[in-house]
């Protein structure tokens, strides 16, 4: 009888280990609204017409628009 050699296993390509996730909610889940793409550009459109359609200053505008939206959410 021919002796027998043990096999060598193929190392696997793909990574073994799994990460386990878990969500906790703690009391009442609460959503953040954001205000809309649309709404921002209207306001940070009309900050840019209040400072006298001067060029430059669109992503302060924009930046003004979205916190001013966002406090009256």
């Amino acid at each position: 009888m021919a002796k027998r050699t043990p096999s060598k296993a193929k190392k696997s390509r793909t990574p073994t280990t799994s990460v386990a996730t878990s969500v906790e909610t703690v009391g009442v889940e609460t959503a953040i609204a954001r205000p809309s793409h649309e709404a921002i550009a209207r306001r940070a459109y009309e900050l840019y017409l209040s400072r006298g359609a001067d060029h430059g200053g669109h992503e302060h505008d924009w930046l003004a628009a979205e916190r001013e939206l966002a406090t009256l959410n």
